[in-house]
């Protein structure tokens, strides 16, 4: 996904001003003057494991929304997203042991409306990919962070590559012939509903990692996200949700999904600017679109491919887009 996600949904990152990378962040890009090779040369390789991180998290996310899709026939849409967040909230809470004091009004605040995002982003996911395939649902999902960038762009250019998203967009739900073409509009609207808590998430990813520490912050959320999705989850599955081998199968969706991707994203945004971030994770449509095929043999025609294509183009350029001239990133 989410993604979550998404898209690219970090597209908010840099278009809403307020959120931007730490000041401890390592120096990314070009350093201009006379920097000698010793000191660039541990720049360039700080970048790399950052890179690494989300790139990891992007993979993580998908095959998990894979697996997650194998659980739905057992327990619902609802009932696998319970399952996940719950579980992911048992897990990092039991890991980070995270402390609930000191912190302000405004401090948890911010946890909270990232837990909003966070269960927002998951349930409308799930319900989209119920639905319709994983490819063409992470694809939809990217449009609503990029459609924010575009809005709150004053550039111009960014008009260009909306249009060529929207292109992708058509071309994935307007052709017949089988494939992923045909989309069902009910899923496709979750899936952009998804986009828009994608870019929320990011946000508030962004500003709980500065006040809380290490995996304090989205150890927190994940547990308000757990808690507004149980009742759902519940109302749809009942008791198949303590079914064992439904529980296994919901723990590893859990990790792959949440725990693990979360906390990595977390962990990359603190050392890398929010454009690099965001192009990293515009990948995220071609690495679901692999995950179904590889996991639930989800067919792609060659226009699906090209579909998918040109909405991660449009996302990066739309993201390159929003820096200013000569700044590194």
């Amino acid at each position: 996904m989410p993604a979550p996600s998404s898209s690219s949904p970090t597209t908010a990152v840099q278009a809403s001003a307020p959120v931007s990378a730490p000041a401890s962040a390592p120096v990314s890009g070009p350093v201009s003057g006379p920097v000698s090779g010793p000191v660039y040369a541990p720049a360039r390789a700080s970048r790399l494991g950052p890179v690494a991180l989300v790139v990891s998290a992007g993979v993580s996310v998908q095959f998990g929304a894979a697996l997650a899709v194998m659980v739905m026939p057992r327990v619902g849409a609802a009932g696998v997203v319970t399952l996940r967040l719950a579980a992911a909230a048992l897990v990092l809470l039991v890991l980070c042991r995270p402390k609930v004091r000191g912190y302000g009004r405004s401090d948890w605040g911010t946890v909270i409306a990232f837990g909003v995002a966070m269960a927002g982003m998951n349930g409308l996911f799930y319900q989209a990919i119920d639905r319709i395939p994983l490819g063409p649902a992470v694809t939809l999902e990217v449009l609503g962070p990029l459609a924010l960038s575009v809005i709150v762009s004053r550039r111009l250019v960014n008009l260009l590559w909306a249009a060529l998203a929207l292109a992708g967009v058509a071309l994935l739900a307007g052709h017949g012939g089988g494939g992923l073409g045909g989309l069902d509009p009910l899923g496709a609207g979750f899936a952009v509903g998804a986009g828009a808590m994608w870019a929320a998430y990011i946000v508030f990813s962004a500003r709980t990692g500065r006040r809380f520490p290490q995996a304090d912050g989205l150890a927190l959320a994940m547990a308000v996200a757990a808690v507004i999705s149980l009742p759902l989850g519940v109302a749809e599955a009942g008791s198949d949700l303590l079914t064992p081998s439904t529980l296994a199968l919901g723990l590893g969706v859990a990790v792959l999904s949440s725990v693990l991707p979360y906390t990595l994203e977390l962990l990359a945004l603190r050392r890398l600017p929010a454009p690099t971030f965001a192009i990293l994770m515009s990948l995220e449509p071609a690495i679901a679109a692999t995950a179904g095929f590889l996991v639930l043999s989800q067919a792609m025609s060659p226009l699906d491919a090209l579909a998918i294509a040109l909405v991660i183009a449009a996302s990066m350029g739309a993201v390159r887009s929003q820096r200013e001239p000569g700044e590194a990133g």
